[in-house]
């Protein structure tokens, strides 16, 4: 049987921007080692398999894979997958979608924008802080001098199931030039850091955004994403953490892809609930392909 294929850009602002997203509807039930291959196929950064029949709970199983591993958490296959539910597997005016990772559920709503369109968001799972690194044991890995690296808040792990290391640059300089080194990595690899680094700097007073930042990690090589929502879901809990929460009512903007011609904006707002921190990830999804594997 074959297997109906959609292509969405997420965090997009228009077509053939954002991070692009294979999603496909597994009708009969593909093997994990089929899903790989796919993935591997497609070459992606990640590639979402959704299975169209909900559970008894109304959840959406869904699984995720680089084009080298089988991961419990990313950002925007979660927005992605969830757009192509509604729109072809649930039922069009679903005001909210949840999904079975890996590990955990995660909830995704659609809102309505002031200029017409939509954004979609999901509520970010538990996310963790870890270990610290200091700036000199990073900054070779990943194509930085230790000075490049700011030094009023941590270099630290923060993860979901998925962990990345979070590196706060002083400026937009060091992020333009900043890359991921695997042979210089292989040390903290060795050591148990994950090769997934998230690279920011407060954006100019004058830009429309909050932040610029990028996202390198290991899949057959180094690679760098066009945006991030883990990512940015680990942003959110490092802010709380080291001082940075913003207003309830505020959402930030964070700017991710121009380096690759991916421009992306990826939205962010956190709270703090009874339950702990509130973080929900945001952007719009933009349908491009519909078709099916053969």
């Amino acid at each position: 049987m074959t297997q109906r294929f959609f292509l969405v850009d997420v965090f997009a602002q228009a077509p053939y921007s954002g991070n692009p997203l294979p999603v496909i509807v597994d009708e009969s039930g593909l093997d994990d080692a089929v899903m790989q291959r796919i993935a591997a196929e497609l070459n992606y950064s990640e590639t979402a398999f959704v299975d169209p029949a909900p559970a008894t709970d109304g959840c959406y199983r869904i699984k995720l894979y680089t084009p080298a591993r089988e991961i419990a958490f990313a950002g925007h296959p979660l927005l992605g997958a969830a757009r192509v539910i509604r729109d072809h597997v649930a039922g069009a005016g679903a005001p909210s979608i949840r999904l079975r990772l890996l590990q955990d559920s995660v909830d995704v709503t659609f809102e309505q924008a002031p200029d017409g369109g939509e954004i979609v968001w999901f509520r970010a799972p538990k996310v963790w802080p870890g270990a610290t690194l200091q700036p000199g044991d990073i900054a070779p890995a990943v194509g930085l001098c230790a000075e490049d690296v700011a030094t009023e808040t941590p270099v630290q792990v923060f993860s979901a199931g998925t962990g990345a290391i979070l590196v706060p640059l002083r400026n937009r300089r060091a992020l333009e030039h900043c890359r991921l080194d695997l042979e210089a990595f292989a040390p903290l690899a060795s050591a148990g850091f994950p090769p997934l680094v998230y690279l920011f700097c407060q954006a100019s007073a004058e830009a429309p955004e909050d932040f610029r930042v990028r996202f390198f990690f290991e899949a057959h090589g180094a690679r760098e994403d066009a945006a991030t929502g883990n990512g940015a879901a680990f942003l959110g809990a490092y802010l709380a953490a080291n001082g940075g929460l913003p207003e309830p009512s505020r959402t930030l903007y964070i700017r991710q892809g121009d380096r690759i011609g991916r421009p992306s904006q990826v939205m962010l707002r956190i709270a703090r609930a009874v339950a702990g921190l509130d973080i929900r990830v945001g952007g719009r999804v933009v349908p491009i392909i519909e078709g099916h594997l053969v």
